[in-house]
């Protein structure tokens, strides 16, 4: 199973975001990915550097607008408030109306939703060829390899067309979906992070040639909030290809796999003949932002039913977090799917 990853994405790295009222250090850090990075090595996966595929698949799924926007932000950030202070938005217009304004701050709060993607020196860079990373890969699948896995950092999918959100700038797995319907006519992405994939959602609301399957706790109590609740079943073209299945907070390691497999039927009952899934190790029960219970035998479980959909499949990393069992869950994981998919 081919792996990229582009050292470049470890120039992301935010120091705090404000969460429950209060400044805390961010969760996102370049740690995870080297962590993902030297367990890969360990077990024998060979790790290539992705190719550069331009702006153009990045602006096919998000606002071209928004995209021109972050290459030079944080530049402008610092000229304006200077080198200690914090670039995250500090004002949002409420319902999107008006019109773009050109300061700095002001642009902060229309393309970005909430505190938790603080830009910094090395942001554009990371973000930039976490989506190359992710596109490398379905290019890599869509030229006829079983599956590959993207090493994705930051994540991507609470990215939504126009703003940033949740630790997410590009939505990674929306952009190798898109790029693998240039190949194949029906795609499945589905979503196995803890959070909402609440940009996915919002990206794919109105398509009809890419199913989306969320897994996760209900948003009406649960970050990230809004988005995400069982009747979003899409809309348009998209009707009935949205599929939320909300978890119970704490919910067990078998109730995981038992609403897993709903998903799945209904990626077959949907006739995918790609998939894409948003891999998140934050479903682990010792995750920093654990909401259920899964184990490192649980990823190995779920990793052998989603390769018996027998498909070719683009692995997205997006959550997992810096707890003690990280590096674990993802071996179980991705290790299995390479046994499975040999």
């Amino acid at each position: 199973m081919k792996v990229f990853f582009d050292e470049r994405q470890l120039g992301h790295a935010p120091t705090h975001y404000f969460r429950r009222g209060a400044a805390m250090p961010h969760q996102e850090q370049p740690q995870r990915a080297e962590i993902l990075r030297d367990m890969l090595i360990g077990e024998g996966f060979e790790i290539s550097e992705p190719q550069d595929h331009g702006l153009a698949p990045i602006k096919a799924v998000h606002n071209p607008d928004y995209v021109d926007f972050l290459p030079d932000a944080h530049a402008r950030f610092v000229e304006s408030a200077g080198p200690d202070a914090l670039a995250i938005p500090t004002m949002h217009p409420g319902v999107r109306r008006g019109k773009e304004p050109k300061d700095i701050h002001g642009q902060l709060g229309w393309w970005m939703t909430d505190t938790s993607t603080p830009l910094t020196e090395g942001s554009w860079d990371a973000a930039y060829w976490s989506a190359q990373t992710a596109i490398e890969t379905a290019q890599t699948v869509a030229t006829g390899a079983r599956a590959a896995y993207a090493l994705c950092r930051p994540p991507g999918h609470h990215a939504m067309r126009d703003c940033s959100n949740g630790f997410c700038f590009f939505n990674n797995a929306c952009i190798a979906a898109e790029h693998l319907t240039q190949t194949f006519k029906k795609v499945a992405l589905i979503d196995i992070d803890v959070h909402t994939g609440n940009g996915s959602l919002d990206i794919l609301y109105e398509r009809g040639d890419i199913f989306f399957c969320s897994l996760h706790p209900d948003p009406a109590t649960y970050p990230t909030f809004y988005l995400g609740h069982a009747d979003e079943t899409g809309e348009g073209d998209g009707a009935g290809k949205s599929l939320n299945l909300l978890l119970e907070q704490g919910a067990s390691q078998d109730e995981v796999l038992a609403l897993l497999d709903k998903g799945i039927a209904a990626i077959r009952d949907f006739g995918a003949e790609a998939l894409v899934v948003s891999l998140g190790f934050d479903m682990a029960a010792d995750d920093p932002l654990a909401a259920v219970k899964v184990y490192p035998d649980g990823f190995a479980e779920m990793a052998r039913r989603l390769a018996a959909l027998n498909l070719p499949t683009a692995l997205i990393q997006e959550g997992g977090y810096l707890g003690p069992s990280l590096a674990d869950n993802a071996k179980s994981f991705l290790t299995t799917f390479r046994e499975a998919t040999a």
